[in-house]
């Protein structure tokens, strides 16, 4: 059976060897996988995982980082949390952490309406975007 008809959620390093190419049997299968499958489920968790692996331990600066999401989320058999990724892409390329526009938008989704961090920097950013945020004190 091939990859064409399986539904699959990629787990972080699957999402990593595809992008990074640093290990040759490991890279071109995920890169099968994902292009392969029929779908590919890719959460909120392994992108943020997914994001910092690359700015951390391969030191991508965070316009390579948002463009390999970019490329991730444009392939047609991707599902992803869009409005999610587009608020985390939001204040990655702003100079905030990915993670942190994730949790402030799945927050405001559940019903919080202040963003509440000790990252000054995270509150900065997310207060920039017209969004209710603080550092408590």
């Amino acid at each position: 059976m091939g990859w064409r008809a399986v539904r699959i959620t990629a787990d972080t390093n699957i999402l990593v060897r595809a992008a990074v190419l640093d290990d040759p049997a490991q890279s071109e299968r995920a890169a099968a996988l994902i292009t392969g499958a029929e779908l590919v489920a890719v959460t909120l968790p392994a992108l943020c995982e997914f994001c910092w692996v690359l700015k951390a331990i391969y030191a991508f600066p965070a316009d390579q980082v948002a463009e390999s999401i970019r490329h991730l989320a444009a392939a047609r058999n991707v599902a992803m949390d869009r409005e999610a990724v587009d608020a985390g892409l939001a204040l990655l390329e702003t100079g905030g952490d990915f993670a942190d526009g994730v949790i402030a938008h799945e927050g405001r989704w559940l019903g919080g309406e202040t963003f509440v961090s000790f990252d000054k920097k995270a509150v900065r950013l997310i207060e920039a975007r017209g969004e209710r945020a603080r550092v408590p004190g």
